[in-house]
């Protein structure tokens, strides 16, 4: 799953980057949905975007401690669809950190609206990040009444 989820994320970064966004600019999907270019070079919602160049350095530390500690945790696992959850959360992890590594920022391209209030974009790594978690919540939900 890691690996699926990681080489996933990195072709549709690679097409947008070296093809669709080439110039940069929006392209509208839907009433709801653009494709768009930004370079995230902070954290969830861009969050330290501004911090120094090291921040890129101790963010990709961080992701890869995260991954040990979810790897261990996946390793153990008795339920497969924690397995699979975890790998996802881990692919996740582990396509952004080679963005951060390559380009210094992550590359994010979705861009969900209702009008002029616009989600913050993300891309394939953070949806497989947000699901894994989704079904490790509900796991832990489920086990509490087993």
């Amino acid at each position: 799953m890691a690996l699926s989820v990681a080489g996933l994320d990195q072709a549709s970064k690679w097409w947008i980057v070296t093809s669709v966004m080439v110039p940069e600019r929006q392209i509208e999907v839907t009433s709801f949905f653009n494709i768009v270019m930004v370079w995230n070079r902070g954290v969830t919602f861009g969050l330290f975007g501004d911090s120094p160049g090291a921040m890129v350095w101790v963010l990709t530390g961080v992701s890869v401690l995260i991954v040990v500690v979810l790897a261990a945790w996946m390793w153990r696992a008795s339920r497969w669809w924690v397995a699979a959850a975890l790998g996802a959360v881990i692919g996740g992890a582990l396509g952004n950190v080679i963005d951060r590594l390559h380009y210094g920022a992550v590359a994010d391209f979705l861009d969900f609206h209702m009008g002029q209030w616009h989600w913050p974009a993300f891309n394939l790594a953070d949806s497989a990040i947000v699901l894994g978690v989704a079904v490790l919540v509900a796991d832990a939900f489920i086990a509490v009444k087993e």
